[in-house]
């Protein structure tokens, strides 16, 4: 470790996040045993506002149900820069640390990612740091990223709980960034190559479809003839869109993937209620959509084959990410002072992962980065992804975010302010709200 070609506030960041390396890392195990799914991570929230309180930081909490926020204020007036951590766990009922009872299991690392907040939150909350500042650090725990559990998030949209369906979705719309210009955040990766780091590339963006095929239920040994059967509409609607793959452009990085959540009420009843969950990945919103066309085109053509009819509710999910060229030169130029010149990897900005993710949301409105800590093992999202390098995903993903705050915002934040001035937004908030807002509908289509 390269300390002494470090500023000297950078250099005292590290040795803090070493001294508490043991309590971090800790905490991050902690969270992982208690996985919770989005909007219901209240013994998460609970766990990290009592860390954050700890530290002297006053904590908004409760923020979509379970979304914190604390403000670490510097010594100067200045910008305010954001680190962020997820809260949520998926629902992956066969992984080793999964719940018994929900099913939800940090199978994305994002436990990872708030021993890393915490890691820069001690850090930077030392008198001497903290007054180097011109300007300040928010520290934000988003509920909800993963895009899940949808027909729930529904319901809580209709109890007037929420509008948007994630959480840093929701937190734009409630105004919750209105006063940060920049932010950050470290995911876990598993063989992203061979490098402790890397950063770039895009996103996918995408859209949910929630499909209802209606038909007429009937004995279904009896009288078959006389039901209308709303699960072979299903079926040949999936059939429909395998024939459409080969229509898909390789380069926008295409997926269509969708599961059945309910087939039917009972086996010996034609099937008359089939509730289908699909989405449409691409590299575009405009890409998006064509794709989305073709895809509403099959449930139709399924429904129609078999004389059902279909509802098809059409819900705002993810933008693309976007990050912003100076902020990752900064955390390259960090990653190789603190970990060596090998240590970190600069992915294309042409290149799209399949994946998506709300910090998309958030790139189009402010200047972010969205790094990879390639720390785990197994495949992400499934039962055998695990963190096996604790010390690279929390301590030294919280010095190089810490070091990368300092530089942002010392010297009076020359580097901040530039990143400000010359960054171009696709919307202001309330442009992305009317935006998200256009993307719902929902349309009933029948055989007359």
């Amino acid at each position: 470790m390269s300390l002494n070609r470090m500023d000297e506030h950078q250099s005292k960041a590290l040795r803090s996040i070493d001294r508490s390396s043991s309590d971090l890392i800790q905490a991050a195990k902690n969270v992982y045993s208690i996985p919770e799914t989005g909007f219901n991570e209240y013994k998460t929230s609970n766990y990290v506002l009592q860390r954050l309180q700890a530290l002297g930081l006053s904590v908004e909490s409760g923020i979509v149900r379970t979304g914190l926020k604390a403000v670490l204020r510097g010594d100067k007036n200045g910008p305010t820069v954001a680190v962020l951590a997820e809260l949520d766990a998926l629902r992956v009922p066969k992984h080793p640390g999964a719940d018994p009872q929900s099913g939800a299991a940090h199978a994305c690392g994002h436990h990872s990612q708030i021993g890393a907040l915490l890691g820069v939150a001690t850090a930077l909350s030392e008198p001497r740091i903290k007054n180097f500042l011109s300007g300040n650090v928010a520290f934000i725990l988003t509920p909800a990223e993963e895009f899940i559990d949808i027909q729930n998030r529904l319901s809580l949209r209709a109890e007037g709980e929420l509008e948007f369906l994630s959480g840093k979705q929701e937190m734009i719309r409630l105004g919750i960034f209105d006063d940060v210009d920049m932010a950050m955040l470290v995911h876990t990766a598993a063989g992203n190559g061979n490098s402790a780091l890397s950063i770039g590339g895009t996103s996918t963006a995408h859209v949910s479809h929630q499909v209802r095929f209606i038909g007429k239920s009937a004995h279904a040994g009896g009288a078959p003839d006389r039901g209308i059967n709303a699960l072979q509409a299903a079926i040949l609607a999936n059939v429909a869109i395998n024939a459409q793959r080969e229509t898909f452009q390789e380069s926008e990085v295409v997926r269509v993937h969708g599961i059945i959540t309910r087939g039917g009420d009972s086996v010996n009843a034609v099937p008359d209620d089939v509730l289908y969950e699909g989405r449409v990945r691409a590299g575009s919103l405009e890409s998006i959509q064509s794709v989305a066309d073709k895809v509403i085109r099959c449930y139709r053509a399924g429904a129609l084959a078999i004389g059902a009819a279909v509802e098809v509710q059409t819900i705002a999910g993810y933008h693309s990410l976007k990050q912003n060229p100076i902020m990752k030169q900064l955390f390259i130029e960090k990653a190789k002072l603190i970990l060596g010149k090998d240590s970190i990897t600069d992915v294309s900005d042409e290149e799209i992962h399949g994946g998506s993710t709300d910090m998309g949301d958030l790139s189009a409105i402010m200047p972010v980065i969205h790094p990879y800590a390639n720390a785990a093992s197994g495949y992400g999202h499934g039962d055998d992804y695990m963190i096996d390098d604790y010390n690279l995903a929390v301590i030294t993903s919280a010095k190089v975010m810490a070091a990368t705050i300092i530089e942002l915002l010392g010297n009076g934040a020359q580097t901040a302010n530039r990143i400000i001035d010359t960054f171009t937004q696709t919307f202001t908030t309330s442009q992305y709200v009317t935006v998200q807002r256009e993307r719902f509908s929902n349309t009933l289509y029948t055989l007359k």
